[in-house]
């Protein structure tokens, strides 16, 4: 080949050498729509992110429960005298389908009063997800896909970045699975340190949890469940069966929580 080469012309050197340059740069831009991660939370507000609680319209951050302070997007209820099924949920403004998701979080503290036993160090990333606008306002558990996000207790043994199905189901090893959780292979920690989580979802295809960069479960076709009131309705309202896309949100379950450094890369695909 580099023979080949050498006994060129220059004229057909400089025509190579042309084309391989403009090859060079073409799969470098083909790369780059893969490569950008980008900042969805700002750490000084929640612009771009609108709250949802049971009971309470759209919008409204029920007893300033989310906060950002520090670079970090907060879980509080220190105004709360009893959690009361006040579940919450903050969704990221924009509709996506392949895409990259990663943050760091971490539990503080104990779990507010009158929250269920199960929502100790207990949140969530939901995703594929109606738009909040959609959901009755007395709803609870919010119809998508979660990749659940759990600390330790200290007493049994629990795992992180698990996979829950509120409404859904999903397919793992070409199995239906039906069960509301199905645990990742990730111990979750006891004490307050930084945890890394990714999911990598690729519409209705494949999806990928990651907990500090090593993968933990893989599944795909998420999809209504219909024998969920709350499902039925979104099928019938114009929603497919098969979930291919929808919003992301955090969770608000009874427990306090810390979201840091947030990313978004949009795969294309």
């Amino acid at each position: 080949m580099l023979i080949g080469i050498f006994k060129m012309s220059k004229t057909k050197k400089l025509s190579f050498t042309i084309v391989l340059i403009v090859f060079i740069l073409t799969s470098s831009c083909i790369q780059k729509k893969d490569s950008e991660w980008i900042s969805i939370f700002n750490g000084k507000d929640l612009n771009g992110w609108s709250p949802k609680f049971t009971g309470e319209a759209y919008g409204k951050n029920f007893l300033n429960t989310f906060q950002a302070k520090d670079g970090k997007l907060i879980v509080s209820y220190d105004d709360y005298d009893n959690f009361d099924d006040n579940f919450g949920h903050i969704f990221y403004k924009e509709k996506l389908s392949h895409y990259r998701l990663r943050l760091e979080y971490r539990f503080l503290g104990e779990s507010v009063l009158g929250s269920p036993d199960w929502a100790f160090k207990n949140s969530g990333i939901k995703f594929h997800s109606p738009h909040p606008s959609e959901l009755p306002i007395d709803q609870k558990l919010l119809v998508a896909v979660e990749a659940q996000i759990l600390g330790g207790n200290g007493k049994t043994e629990r795992f992180t970045g698990n996979v829950c199905t509120a409404g859904t189901h999903i397919v793992m090893n070409d199995s239906l699975i039906t069960q509301h959780c199905t645990n990742s292979s990730y111990l979750a920690i006891n004490d307050s340190s930084w945890v890394k989580m990714e999911i990598e979802v690729h519409g209705s295809e494949k999806i990928i949890h990651k907990i500090n960069g090593q993968e933990v479960l893989q599944y795909a076709k998420p999809q209504y469940d219909d024998t969920d009131e709350f499902a039925r309705e979104l099928m019938k309202n114009g929603h497919s069966r098969i979930i291919s896309e929808g919003y992301i949100a955090l969770q608000a379950e009874g427990h306090p929580i810390e979201f840091k450094n947030i990313e978004l890369m949009k795969l294309d695909e």
